[in-house]
């Protein structure tokens, strides 16, 4: 038998493969310097409690010191996470992230008197402060969020009690990670090749897509035979999670828990309202998806786990990293010549850590700060689904290097409700190039819409499935409700089958998918997925169709930063996310491919 390739220790993978983060600091030396010169601010700021009465003046100097400490603290806290993922093995950086984030709470503490603060200033003492210092005005939107507060902020007491509780209102989401990530004791499976497997999350999204059925069955069966046996302390610690946001919701004066999650990133409800109600309008696109690929399987029962097995049962295309960047650039030049010398900059400056070493953190992420590069992690494989990712990151790390340098620092980051809109616009510019590249290429066209329609599939459909149980469960309780395990299991399937239609038989062990999905302690945050993937859509097809008449505005949404708030952010790209017009765009372009794979599937 052949041994197993291993994979190379950090330092034998080549330089020109790795980042090169001596951009942000030239040695660990020079990263002490800030470490330790932000520390030594922390008394100083905390110090300047109760000065922001005092004057114009005061608000300024206070804020000017308040950003400029946050300012070299992301700086520090960048380079010493980056450090660690690089190679978690490496004792040194594991000890100087930690001490960035015991640092970063320090910080937290030092300045947790400013909002509370700062909303003691009446609208008429903040006119008569932007009158008197001019300068105070370069932060006004910065105050004016706040302020938007004003009536869900409590005393200063009681949100100290919060703060210092933080733990314990956090320990139903960490009692599902320890579960889930270190206790649940999961069983040995069989794979493709015959071999016995310990079966785990990642082992279980790769079984899922094998072209056995058998493999499949047997995957989703024992995964879910192990989450059957704890579901009820599964459900209790999603209830205390649940409990949690209604609790603070109620205390802030919210009218809901979704409103409380929502106004943290300026967004209305009916964002979220009409995107469960829009996709549900079109379940039936879905549905004739499922019952397309049951047709394509040539099951005479399609199970929920014969839906990630590829309908094209070809291996995917291989693409070094180098044929990648290539691919990449040439489908971005729709975006004009000034993005794509930022893409170039990237890609030949080092801001990429390519190919996986030993103890290198999984999976990829754009990560910097505005005084850093837009770094991306990367695990290379030569497969499309690489390919998507470059892309999609890059996406990341030019909205991060467009704010950064047409923002000031205090608006130079972007709201997570945009953040995955520039990544996946990217996706769909590549789906669409893709598919005009081998316009006359049958198998690879079925190869680009099968990605495109699963990546749909889990990203607009599945995951406004999730938001729809979470609102679900947060509502009951809100009711007096108990969130029994049983009662979980039962919504959840019955969600389950209106979702995906009478094509797939919905499995009892289905109903229990809410048990191990993470996202569900994450306070509404999977919605934005499919918002995000929506939107992207919508602003992929205008620029691809008339780049003249979009890319300004496009890029327009990527140097607003955080300048205005999302929804009218996205206004400056073409798209208001307020009404539902961009959902009903996606599900037409959505319709049309999946229109074209059934045409091509069909001839042969």
């Amino acid at each position: 038998m052949a041994k197993a390739q291993e994979l190379p220790l950090r330092k034998d993978v080549p330089v020109k493969l790795t980042w090169d983060l001596t951009t942000i600091y030239r040695t660990d030396a020079d990263f002490e310097k800030d470490f330790s010169a932000v520390k030594d601010q922390l008394p100083k700021i905390a110090k300047l409690a109760g000065s922001l009465s005092d004057g114009a003046e005061a608000l300024l100097s206070a804020t000017d010191a308040y950003l400029q400490l946050s300012r070299r603290l992301e700086k520090v806290y960048v380079y010493a996470q980056l450090k660690n993922d690089q190679d978690t093995s490496e004792t040194n950086y594991q000890a100087m992230f930690f001490r960035v984030e015991s640092l970063a709470a320090q910080f937290g503490a030092a300045v947790s008197w400013f909002d509370p603060e700062l909303l003691k200033l009446s609208e008429s003492q903040m006119t008569r402060y932007y009158q008197a210092e001019p300068k105070l005005k370069a932060y006004k939107r910065l105050f004016d969020q706040t302020f938007a507060k004003r009536n869900h902020i409590l005393s200063n007491d009681v949100e100290k009690v919060l703060a210092g509780a933080s733990d314990i209102f956090s320990a139903g989401e960490k009692t599902f990670g320890i579960l889930d990530n270190t206790d649940l004791p999961f069983p040995t499976v069989v794979d493709d090749n015959g071999n016995q497997v310990q079966l785990s999350q990642g082992v279980y999204g790769v079984l899922l897509e094998s072209t056995n059925q058998a493999v499949r069955k047997q995957a989703f069966e024992q995964l879910y035979k192990v989450y059957g046996q704890f579901q009820h302390t599964l459900a209790t610690t999603l209830t205390t999670n649940v409990k949690n946001h209604n609790f603070k919701a109620k205390l802030r004066n919210y009218h809901s828990a979704l409103e409380a999650a929502l106004a943290e990133n300026e967004v209305p409800t009916n964002v979220y309202q009409n995107l469960i109600q829009v996709v549900n309008r079109h379940l039936d696109l879905l549905h004739r998806y499922v019952a397309l690929r049951k047709r394509v399987l040539g099951l005479d029962q399609l199970h929920m786990y014969d839906l990630y097995t590829s309908l094209v049962g070809k291996k995917s295309p291989k693409y070094s990293f180098e044929t990648a960047k290539q691919i990449a650039l040439a489908a971005l030049q729709v975006m004009g010549p000034d993005y794509v010398s930022h893409v170039e900059e990237e890609f030949d400056n080092r801001w990429i850590d390519v190919v996986e070493n030993r103890y290198k953190r999984s999976g990829g992420y754009s990560s910097g700060t505005y005084d850093t590069n837009p770094f991306i992690l990367l695990n290379w494989k030569d497969n499309l689904d690489n390919l998507y990712t470059l892309i999609h990151e890059t996406g990341h790390s030019m909205h991060s290097y467009y704010a950064a340098h047409h923002q000031p620092y205090q608006y130079g980051d972007y709201s997570i409700f945009v953040a995955e809109i520039a990544s996946t616009t990217n996706e769909n510019i590549l789906t669409d190039y893709l598919l005009n590249k081998y316009h006359d290429n049958p198998e690879m066209k079925k190869i680009i819409l099968n990605y495109y329609l699963d990546g749909f599939k889990g990203t607009v459909f599945r995951q406004t499935q999730f938001a729809e149980f979470e609102q679900y469960i947060h509502e009951q309780d809100a009711k007096g409700q108990p969130l029994t395990a049983a009662s979980m299991d039962k919504y959840y399937q019955e969600l389950n089958a209106k979702y995906y239609g009478t094509a797939v038989i919905s499995d009892d062990k289905i109903g229990l998918e809410w048990s191990r999905i993470p996202h569900f302690y994450y306070n509404f945050y999977v919605y934005q997925y499919a918002t995000g993937f929506a939107a992207a859509t919508t602003l992929a097809d205008g620029i691809v169709s008339k780049p003249n008449d979009h890319v300004d505005k496009y890029l327009a949404f990527l140097k607003a930063g955080s300048s205005d708030t999302p929804t009218n952010v996205m206004k400056k790209a073409g798209v208001d996310m307020t009404q539902p017009a961009y959902l009903e765009h996606a599900f037409e372009i959505f319709e049309q491919r999946l229109n074209e794979f059934d045409q091509l599937i069909t001839s042969n």
